[in-house]
This record gives C-alpha cells, structure tokens and sequence, in this order.
C-alpha cells in the first residue's frame, strides 16, 4: 500500500472554488490561500442564520494507545461514505500542531484513502493560525514584562505572574526556564516557562469566541498576575486586547479544504484535549450545520476527554447538541487493554481481546449519561480476523449498541458505506436526549467529584497544598462557577497512564487548578500531566526531507 504522502500526492485536487460551491458559498465569501486552501468570511453566518441546522455527528473514541484507534479516519471517512451516498456533507476537525507532527503521532490529517487535502499543508503552516496564536499570545508576555520593567504601576509581583509563555513544539527544555539574564538593559530576572502553542488559553479563545469582538472580550479578562498585595492582574489592564484581536483578525476565519474524495471540509483551531478542551471552533462548527445537511466532528482523544469537554463546556457556551456519538475502536487496540503488549497486538487472542472490551463498555456508558444514541466504529485492521469482528459485534449487541466494520484507510468513502447507512439508521430511530453531566453552578470540588466518579470511574479526588489553595483563592474571587477543564493523560481513563482497560479502586489527583478566565474555563491538573510535551527517542522528524523539487517526503 502506498504510503499517506504518496497517496495524498497522487490525488487530482478540485479548486477550492469549486468545494465552497458544493455548500453554497460565493465568490466574495472566501479568501483564497493558493488553489486549494481558502478562509471563510464569518460574517456568512448572519446571512444564514436562520436556516435549519444540520445533524451532528460527534466522533469520538476508546482510550487511546500506540495499536492506533482511528478516529480522525473515521470522521474522514464517515464524510466520504455520507457523499457517496448523496448527503450534502461536511467535517469540522481541529488544526495539526507541529508538535506532534515532528514528534511522536505524526500528523493529523487522517491517513490511506481517508485523509483531508493539502495534507502537506495542513500538517505544516497551513494558513498560520497556530503561529498567529503564538505571537498574540507572546504579545502579552511581552507586555506584561514591559509593564514591570518600565516602572511597575499596576505593582504586579513578579513572584506571582501565572502566565507562560508558548511556542508549537515540543520542548522539555523549556518547561522551567529563568528569564531577563544580563545587564540592567535586559530586564529584570525571574522565573518562567513555556507551554505548548495549542494549550495557549488563546487558542482555547479563538475556538470558543462567537465573533472577533468576543475574542477580544474574553482576551481582556485573561488572569496574568497578582499584585504584591494579591490583587488580579488582567490583560485589560496592560491594554492588551485590542493588539492581540488585530494579530487574531484572519485566525479567527474557519479554514476550507477537502477530503481526498472531495467534500468540503473545515479545519479550524488546535486545543489540545488532554490539556485544554480538545475541540475545533464554535464559529466552524455553527457555520458547517449551516451550510451542510450532516456534519461530521470528533473531540481529541476518548470520551473521557474531548467529548465531555464538548458537552459539558462547548456546548454551554454554544446551544450545539450532538445528534448521534459515533465511538471509534479496534481490534488492536482493546488486545492492549486487554493486556498485550504493543508488539503482539495483530496476534489472534480472543481472551485478551473479550478482557479488553472493559475500555470500551466504560465509554459507551460514559455517552449514554449525555442521553446520546451510539454507533460504535469498528476500525478494521488488515490483521484483523473474522473471528475477532464478530467477537465485538456481538458484543455491542448485548450492550444494546450498534456496531459497524470500517474499511475507510484501505478503501476510502466505499469502505465506510455500513457504517454511514448505520449511523443514518440511528439517526432516524433514536432521537439524542442530550443532556451536560453538571451543573456549572456547583462548587468546584462537586463538579471534579462528578467527574471522577461517573466518567473517570474513580472512588474519590484527593487535592494537593496547591491545588487547595488555587480553590479557595479561585472561588473568593468569584470564579468557582466557571466549568472545569480536567487536564489528564489520554493514555488512561484515570491519571494513571500505566492503567489500561476501565481501572477501579482509584482515586484521582488534582495537583494545581488554573484559571483560564478568557475562555472561561478551570484547568484542573491531573497527576503528572505536563502542558509542554517532549520529543521521542526517534522524533519523527528525522524522516521528514524535501527534494531539489520541493516535494515533501516523511510525513504520516
């Protein structure tokens, strides 16, 4: 088979022109990046606003582990399989950050027959909107240290500044860092750090504002600093909204591309869901139930993760309900939770594999505490054996679900046909009653104790002396009603990343809670969980290379 770049290589595009107007987008509503690439004007919206909305599709997935899942593919190919069969179509996925694309993961933009078009692109700079993140976000930084070192007036205590400073790669050399070195023209010297660009709280702004005028609101009440006598320091107060709105100005318009079978696709904001809430943009999103009768999203990671982040905090600050959740699997994948090794993963082994499906039980029950009909996703492997398929069928049978084979990567839209006509079937049998798990309302603690017990399956949450106190501090300054952003590993339901399948007798550790007031959420930190990741022994990016005719070989 040949490899994704090759694939994607070998694929006559269609101008972009001509995928706005399979949606009903004009000429003057798109700005084109190249032949292939266009930006969304978001004042289409008003135009259509009082137009039904589509359906919504939510995609998400089992616990994530090295077998792969494949739920990127599967939204692709959910989309290809819904245009084969005649539905005005689209996806809504988030923007690849270069951390992973040169790190571990590879890229995001699906793989085989099912991937989104420029890959190259899109898996590199695309249309900028990450480094339009990091230099607004950078901006503020620079600002804020400004402010203190031209005289101090707002008496910021430079002990006390809480915001880090970002870049799109992963660097652990830059988790803990010590700023302003030098003479006096330098700075003054502190302590800081820098996160990764995707769990900058401006990317969880651009991907949760309504227009660019809430932008630029939210960004003003981004928490900085404390004074010297613990007052909040806010970006409004360095006069900093207005610059970042205009660096944000073009970021903020959704990204038009296509599926290798060419429907039209939005790619739009990159929040990472084991760290921030792991979802594409409000504005994408809107817009596409707008344009399309279907519209096909997925959440990072598992349910756990992206998806309860959609549905207990994009939605409250959006009205979207999901219509139907679509839970991707394989075989691979439940024989590691089932207890086997990486390496062993294509090997037949029917215990393993029926002890593995514990993972999946627990996110089934997880969607259905949402009130969502479900379609389980099965991702099929070419060492996946009949026996095995018809194992997790049955299985989803008795759990009262319905199961369909996927075969998106090795045959595109064709492969994922039973699986569209399933989702299509559940759609119109089983009307969603969705519903948030909680109520925003509730203090802090109440809302991670429902958490832990009904999502993570944990028996309690201890706290750490910091975590404790960031609480007290956070709700005495009004802020205990904002929703809570759990910032876990995505490699377990717990924080544990040691523990596979549906782990019990387990207590959840919060270390720190931050505020990411702009956004208007609290990121509660889970066990070890770190906001800048670190490269890999072998990084992918050693195979990445381009030739003296500038085509791009390596990336996945």
């Amino acid at each position: 088979m040949l490899t994704d770049i090759e694939i994607a290589q070998q694929t006559k595009l269609r101008p972009i022109t001509e995928i706005a107007a399979k949606v009903g987008l004009m000429e003057d509503d798109i700005e084109l990046y190249g032949k292939y690439k266009a930006k969304v004007d978001t004042k289409v919206y008003e135009r259509l606003q009082d137009r039904p909305n589509g359906k919504l599709i939510y995609t998400t997935a089992i616990t994530a582990t090295p077998a792969g899942e494949g739920k990127t593919v599967t939204t692709i190919g959910i989309t290809q399989a819904l245009g084969r069969l005649g539905k005005n179509v689209m996806a809504c996925l988030r923007e690849p950050s270069l951390g992973p694309t040169f790190g571990i993961k590879g890229g995001a933009a699906g793989g085989g027959y099912s991937q989104v078009v420029p890959m190259e692109d899109i898996n590199l700079h695309f249309t900028g909107d990450i480094h339009a993140v990091t230099t607004a976000h950078n901006l503020l930084n620079a600002l804020l240290d400004n402010h203190i070192a031209q005289g101090n007036a707002l008496n910021i205590d430079p002990k006390r500044i809480v915001l880090r400073r970002v870049l799109d790669m992963n660097d652990r050399q830059l988790r803990n860092i010590v700023i302003g070195l030098g003479g006096r023209g330098d700075g003054y010297v502190r302590e800081a750090g820098f996160d990764i660009s995707v769990a900058s709280e401006i990317m969880a702004i651009l991907c949760l504002a309504s227009d660019l005028q809430d932008l630029k609101e939210r960004v003003g009440r981004m928490l900085v600093a404390y004074t010297y006598d613990r007052k909040p320091v806010y970006a409004k107060d360095l006069k900093a909204e207005g610059a970042i709105a205009v660096i944000m100005k073009d970021a903020i318009k959704p990204n038009l591309v296509q599926t290798l079978e060419g429907q039209p696709v939005f790619i739009h904001g990159g929040p990472f869901a084991n760290i921030a809430h792991g979802n594409n943009s409000i504005i994408a999103t809107r817009l596409a139930l707008k344009l399309a009768d279907y519209v096909v999203t997925e959440g990072g990671f598992a349910s756990d993760l992206g998806a309860e982040k959609f549905f207990d905090i994009v939605h409250g600050y959006s009205g979207l309900k999901p219509d139907v959740a679509v839970l991707v699997a394989s075989v691979r994948a439940l024989n590691m939770h089932g207890g086997v090794a990486k390496e062993e993963v294509h090997l037949t082994n029917l215990d393993a594999l029926r002890k593995g499906l514990a993972n999946l039980d627990k996110h089934v029950e997880n969607l259905r505490k949402f009130g969502l009909p479900i379609v389980v996703a099965l991702n099929r492997f070419p060492t996946d054996e009949e026996e095995e398929l018809a194992l997790v069928r049955e299985h989803c049978a008795q759990l009262g679900v319905r199961c369909a084979v996927s075969r998106v990567v090795a045959e595109g839209g064709a492969g994922g046909e039973e699986l569209a006509k399933t989702i299509l079937e559940v759609l119109e049998s089983e009307p969603s009653q969705f519903k948030p798990l909680y109520d925003w309302k509730l203090p802090i603690k109440e809302k991670l104790a429902i958490l832990a017990r009904e999502i993570y399956g944990a028996d309690d949450v201890v706290y750490t002396a910091k975590a404790e106190s960031s609480i007290r501090d956070l709700t005495k300054l009004g802020y205990g009603e904002l929703p809570v952003c759990v910032a876990k590993t995505q490699h377990s339901i717990s924080d544990n990343p040691k523990l596979k399948g549906a782990p019990k007798g387990w207590k959840l550790t919060i270390t720190d809670v931050r505020p990411s007031l702009g956004a208007g959420f609290l990121v509660c930190l889970a066990g070890d969980i770190m906001t800048m990741p670190g490269l890999p022994a072998k990084p992918a990016a050693e195979k990445v290379d381009i030739d003296a005719e500038g085509r791009i070989t390596g990336l996945f």
